[in-house]
């Protein structure tokens, strides 16, 4: 398995490479398309990780675990239901949660798996859907919980979730990363909030990837977010929630109140 990040060198270069034990390893060119070391490496200390793409766009599942949908009294779906999150709201790990400045509502997280589009990808078959993912990442899905149903006439799915901030990333993308045995783990201020195994989606990555992109055009960096299960909930301003995900690592953001 190999982890891909972006970081922000000492002096303030961005660039990309492959995680390892001790630091990273840098690379140039396309990180899908043509990377190639460059034989540098940066020590651990040296660097601050940023979000690991830049995504035009999130599309983000809701509905999509069985566990979950069994307890919201749900069918399961036979088309992904989905929302989009602007690439705009997207950080990376350690940056904060910034709440809105008119909003002093309930914040929500959601720890999910994200699926990293590597080639353009439109009117794929599920067969040929795996090719088109490059890896996966952590995502904390974050959600102003009461603009959701502010208006009674039209649920606003994409301003809740589309505050700059509300889209966490990271740390890495891994590629060849068998989600089939790993378990998406939320913490809040330590204490575990979520557990749950990927195992119990209910259309699985190849599926999603195929389906969406019947819909829409999906271009390199973009991520979908394939939903979360049981045990989402709320974060108050100065809380930290850490998404887990073994083989990808710790995603690890702080919710902070505006400045008034």
């Amino acid at each position: 398995m190999t982890r891909w990040v972006r970081f922000r060198a000492g002096d303030g270069r961005v660039g990309f490479g492959v995680l390892g034990a001790n630091g990273v390893l840098e690379h140039n060119g396309d990180v899908f398309a043509s990377a190639q070391p460059t034989g540098r490496s940066l020590p651990s200390g040296t660097f601050t990780l940023l979000n690991p793409c830049q995504p035009s766009k999130i599309v983000a599942l809701w509905n999509n675990f069985h566990a979950l949908g069994a307890k919201l009294g749900k069918a399961a779906p036979s088309h992904p239901l989905f929302l989009i999150k602007p690439g705009t709201c997207v950080i990376g790990p350690g940056e904060a949660i910034q709440r809105p400045k008119a909003y002093g509502g309930k914040i929500a997280f959601e720890g999910e798996l994200g699926i990293v589009i590597g080639r353009r990808c439109k009117d794929v078959s599920p067969s040929e859907a795996p090719g088109f993912i490059f890896g996966y990442t952590c995502v904390n899905d974050v959600t102003a919980a009461e603009v959701l149903n502010e208006n009674g006439d039209f649920a606003q799915w994409c301003r809740s979730k589309g505050y700059d901030t509300f889209g966490c990333l990271g740390p890495a993308i891994a590629t060849d990363f068998d989600w089939t045995h790993a378990r998406v783990i939320t913490r809040l201020d330590g204490a575990e909030r979520q557990n749950y195994p990927l195992s119990d989606m209910i259309l699985p990555p190849a599926e999603l990837v195929s389906r969406i992109s019947h819909d829409m055009s999906l271009l390199p960096g973009d991520v979908i977010a394939v939903g979360t299960s049981l045990g989402l909930g709320s974060m108050k301003d100065g809380a930290t929630v850490e998404i887990y995900i073994e083989g990808i690592g710790s995603l690890t953001n702080t919710v902070r109140a505006p400045v008034r």
